[in-house]
């Protein structure tokens, strides 16, 4: 996309990546960014436009995106924003096994997420205030807005998970405390095993041991 604006060398173009910090939205790999460039002109996305020497450095090929270059960045930017995905972040995934620890120590992990989620909101945004008072377009970081209002999202469900469980209102938490306690019975099927056995199979403690 840093050719949209202009063209440049693909060193200029891992230093504009990283003065713009979008490492932090992007999983950028500097290492093969000119195994990516010679792909990318290969496909006819991106052409040589000359070199250009910057002081004692040797020249370096200068790239400008091609009209094919538009077409498909035009095509694939617009599908990411018009169209959401299932994304499978790791902390649903972990959720969803979440009968697998003992309560006691969830609660704890949990709480310790939060006071995670609390720090990286506030240098969140202490880094947002800082570029709106330097006068940085909000549409040049729009992105972060949007990053801080996903921790805030997950920050107010884990405060909301934490105290259901501490106060145990928590729908299953007997169940739950029961499977890990040293009197549990060898199979405890939960307590929908009638309603929903499909389920209760996924989620049960013999599926625990198994999906281990």
């Amino acid at each position: 996309m840093c050719l949209y604006e202009r063209a440049m060398h693909p060193y200029e173009v891992a230093t504009t990546l990283r003065q713009r910090h979008k490492d932090d939205s992007v999983r950028l790999n500097y290492g093969s960014l000119y195994a990516v460039v010679g792909s990318l002109e290969r496909r006819g996305l991106i052409a040589a436009d000359g070199t250009a020497r910057e002081g004692r450095l040797p020249e370096r090929t200068v790239y400008s995106i091609t009209d094919t270059g538009r077409v498909e960045a035009h095509d694939w930017l617009a599908e990411l924003i018009s169209q959401p995905v299932k994304e499978y972040p790791a902390f649903e995934a972990g959720l969803s096994f979440l009968p697998a620890l003992p309560p006691d120590e969830a609660l704890a992990l949990l709480q310790e997420r939060a006071v995670s989620l609390e720090l990286s909101l506030a240098q969140a945004r202490a880094a947002t205030a800082l570029v709106d008072e330097r006068g940085l377009p909000r549409l040049l970081w729009v992105e972060a807005e949007y990053a801080i209002a996903l921790r805030e999202a997950e920050l107010a469900f884990v405060r909301r998970l934490v105290a259901d469980i501490a106060g145990g209102e928590l729908g299953g938490i007997e169940w739950w405390r029961l499977v890990h306690s040293p009197d549990a019975p060898p199979s405890l099927p939960p307590p929908f095993v009638h309603q929903w056995p499909e389920i209760a199979y996924a989620v049960g403690p013999h599926a625990t041991k198994e999906s281990s």
